[in-house]
């Protein structure tokens, strides 16, 4: 496996910073997040993110992309983009401009469930996918979708689906530990079995569900906040002996969105814990 560091998670790091701080720390990629994103007084994971680069003139920053990348020793495990698959002149550029970086992959986001009428999203949205994976593979990349909660594709199941009968070199899928935890959770091994040759990346962060205070009926509401990879709800090791079982044996990008610790010590502390997992779960599985 090779690790890399999605930017949505580096906002304090400027993208010269990042790239340098990531290869300093021994990461083997990086995941460009790209988007028109909100000003901020303090830079956030959403909003004022120093390491995103805008859509706007996106083509103008390919080669500043390309040579901050290379120069640090990094490849690219994908590209984060947040275009949705009805945009359809932005995803045809994002698409392009993964080709022109050979980054081989770009995230397309699908319709939040509560947009519309499920059924109706989601017909839309497979027309829209089998546009671009047509796109797609005319340029030799692939349109990612993400297992994202809140969207038509929160489980695997449903990603797959929506992309059921396309060409699994155009399109494919990010299974993500963390947002499962939220919505969409089913057993590991199983999801990846179904998703068979669309599963195509992989992210990891953490999530905790906490009570709220009681109310006075004695309800209590819980909600999901982000936390550390190694105290989360999502069993870690238990997701990586499942892509093992499988034989997944590509990219992991870690997006660790939880603050408890500072940026530099939160990142270099994630890698030795990723590689500590996948070390161990690998000769446990292999045994």
């Amino acid at each position: 496996m090779k690790f890399s560091v999605f930017t949505a998670s580096t906002p304090d790091w400027t993208p010269d910073e990042a790239v340098r701080n990531i290869a300093a720390q021994g990461w083997d990629g990086i995941e460009w997040r790209i988007v028109d994103q909100e000003p901020a007084a303090e830079p956030g994971f959403w909003a004022g993110n120093r390491a995103t680069w805008p859509l706007t003139g996106l083509e103008e920053s390919l080669p500043e992309i390309a040579r901050l990348t290379r120069e640090a020793g990094l490849e690219f495990s994908g590209i984060g983009g947040y275009a949705r698959c009805d945009d359809h002149a932005n995803v045809d550029r994002m698409l392009a401009a993964t080709a022109e970086l050979g980054a081989r992959q770009v995230r397309v986001t699908m319709p939040r469930t509560d947009s519309g009428d499920y059924r109706e999203l989601f017909e839309a949205a497979r027309r829209d996918l089998e546009r671009a994976a047509s796109v797609a593979a005319s340029l030799g990349v692939k349109a990612l979708v993400e297992l994202h909660h809140e969207t038509i594709t929160a489980s695997a199941s449903a990603a797959f689906r929506l992309l059921d009968g396309l060409d699994p070199e155009a399109v494919g899928v990010i299974h993500d530990l963390g947002n499962l935890v939220i919505e969409g959770q089913e057993r590991t091994l199983s999801a990846l079995q179904l998703l068979g040759p669309y599963l195509a990346h992989v992210h990891v962060k953490n999530v905790a569900w906490l009570p709220g205070e009681p109310e006075e009926d004695g309800t209590v509401r819980w909600h999901h906040e982000w936390a550390p990879l190694r105290s989360g709800a999502g069993d870690v090791d238990a997701y990586f002996r499942a892509l093992h079982e499988f034989g997944y044996d590509g990219w992991v990008t870690s997006e660790d969105f939880s603050t408890e610790m500072p940026l530099a010590e939160r990142s270099r502390d994630d890698l030795a814990y990723l590689r500590a997992v996948e070390a161990r779960t690998r000769a446990a599985v292999a045994a």
